[in-house]
């Protein structure tokens, strides 16, 4: 059997179609409102994670960078008490106060230098002091978060391996109504859906109102909507208007109507009970 395309459908046939797809994308809605904040909180927790592995990555590089310092300091120190050593061996040597006076000045400055090179020393073993304690803090604060994300994860498969398989029937079934509805249609209809607040795209109408706004609706364009010659949409929030019976709904009439209608059945019978008790005693006067 040749598949029927989805222009030649009637204006009835895809507004029911359109109404059946509703019904089952708002059973998928359902089933993620069931999860709560859980996606979102797990996505959180996962970029949190994230920037903590990228701060703690920075930090042990930084400790590292400090490490290698303090290893090249350490070794200019050894350099520099070489140096000294060997001109102190060379002022033994010295044949005048000139030669004297440069041998002297060269073990100051070497001996400067590796004061200097101790202090370089000193403060990078106390910024790697703050670092560990920070990385000590961060790699806590991690431990912490995993934990978090382990028992968020855990809630969250636990709540999809109960709605996982119904889930999918539903998309499933969604996936084939929407190859029965025309492409211009249906991308109207996501995008009605994408603004509504409650992810309703097509709403049957409900005591003469919108079932999506509950703005009143004309009796002439709810004559136009019954018809299902055309696709109606609500002038107040934009969404599809489908009738309740098309949409496979059933409706009670107000009580008020019912009292009105009998009241007005009361009211003629009263009056006809008046006038035949009238008739009768103008016939009693003529006698």
């Amino acid at each position: 059997m040749a598949k029927k395309d989805p222009t030649d459908l009637s204006v009835e046939e895809r507004l029911k179609t359109l109404f059946q797809l509703q019904q089952a994308l708002s059973a998928i809605d359902e089933k993620k409102a069931l999860r709560g904040e859980l996606p979102l909180e797990v996505e959180d927790l996962e970029a949190e994670i994230e920037g903590l592995n990228t701060r703690i990555e920075r930090i042990e590089s930084e400790i590292g960078e400090f490490d290698r310092a303090i290893s090249q300091k350490k070794g200019e120190i050894v350099d520099a008490q070489n140096s000294v050593e060997r001109y102190k061996q060379q002022l033994n040597e010295v044949r005048n106060n000139r030669e004297y006076d440069t041998l002297s000045k060269e073990i100051e400055y070497q001996s400067l230098e590796i004061e200097l090179c101790n202090k370089k020393i000193n403060e990078a073993q106390h910024r790697i002091a703050e670092k560990q304690e920070e990385l000590q803090s961060n790699q806590n604060m991690l431990q912490e978060k995993q934990g978090d994300l382990d028992l968020k994860k855990s809630e969250l498969d636990e709540i999809m391996d109960e709605t996982r398989a119904e889930e999918e029937k539903l998309k499933e079934k969604a996936h084939e109504l929407e190859a029965k509805i025309e492409p211009r249609l249906l991308t109207s209809f996501k995008r009605i859906r994408k603004n509504a607040r409650n992810g309703l795209g097509i709403v049957y109408v409900q005591r003469d109102a919108c079932g999506g706004c509950f703005n009143k609706i004309p009796p002439q364009r709810q004559l136009d909507i019954k018809m299902h010659k055309k696709v109606i949409v609500c002038e107040y929030c934009g969404r599809i208007l489908i009738d309740p019976e098309l949409a496979g709904v059933k409706t009670e009439k107000p009580a008020t109507e019912e009292k009105k209608t009998t009241r007005r059945r009361a009211t003629g019978a009263s009056v006809r009970k008046t006038s035949n008790s009238k008739k009768a005693t103008d016939a009693n006067d003529m006698i």
